[in-house]
This record gives C-alpha cells, structure tokens and sequence, in this order.
C-alpha cells in the first residue's frame, strides 16, 4: 500500500527534515542528537515528529538491527518548489511580481545566481504582458477590477 505525500508539515517537521536531507539517511539516534543540541528538544519530541513525517509519506523507515534509520521520500528541492507553487496559488497574480522583489531584496546572492536570475528575467520579458491579470474574486483584494478604490495588489 502506497502513502500519499502530505506536503503540509509544520516548522518543526521541516527542521527533522533538513537533518535527514542533510545525511541522506540518518538514524533516529543521530536525528535526535542533531535536534537536541539544536532546537532542546527532547528524544521524545523528536521521535513524535519522526512519525508524523512517516505517516505523511515524507519519510520512509527501515530497521536495521536494533536502528531505526531514516530516508527521505521527498527530496529537498521538490519540497521547497511545491511549497512555493502552494504558497504562490494563494496570492494575488498581481502580487507575485513583487513578493519576489521582496524575496531577493533579502537574499544573499552570488554573482552566478545574479547572472541566472538576469537570464531567466531576459527570457521572461520577451512574453511580459503589460499589466498582470487578477486572479482573485470580489472581495480577496482590494484591486480596482472588483470596484476598491485604489489598488492593494
């Protein structure tokens, strides 16, 4: 029987889950240890957040000896796209634009990602449209479309 992917974990979930990215596959003692010494958590918690992860379908386990030993089933990038897709599906179409800008007004770039970036910017505006479309219904925004004075988005 097949889990399906809950991609909806929480804060705490994801720092179990940088650790087992970050190793690969890792043992319940190591994840422990790592999130102890990091977020004070007792081996308790730890091992509360290692099975909601497995029910979610996020990580996989398999026993060897005595070991309990962790794998992702989700890898770090895919994780990270699909909570910018669900996070951008609940934006305003007009707002993407510059919750990017905020984004990489905070970010610490190299020169390489600058010059992706420009590449991608390059491409993009060969098919920019003049002014965005909203995608919300009356009353989600406060765009001039749905009758607001002045535009929020």
């Amino acid at each position: 029987m097949s889990v399906k992917t809950d991609f909806n974990v929480t804060d705490s979930e994801w720092e179990v889950m940088r650790v087992v990215w970050a190793h690969g596959q890792a043992s319940s003692k190591e994840i422990i240890d790592v999130l102890g010494q990091k977020m004070d958590w007792k081996p308790a918690t730890t091992k509360t957040f290692l099975g909601r992860l497995v029910n979610k379908g996020m990580l996989s386990t398999e026993t060897e000896g005595r070991r309990y030993l962790y794998s992702a089933m989700v890898g770090e990038s895919e994780f990270v796209r699909h909570a910018l897709d669900e996070f951008f599906s609940h934006v305003c179409n007009r707002e993407v634009g510059r919750t990017i800008e905020d984004v990489l007004s905070k970010a610490t770039l190299s020169h390489r990602d600058i010059d992706v970036l420009q590449a991608i910017l390059d491409e993009k505006k060969e098919t920019a449209v003049e002014e965005v479309p909203c995608n919300c219904i009356p009353g989600q925004c406060h765009c001039s479309l749905h009758g607001n004075d002045g535009c929020g988005c």
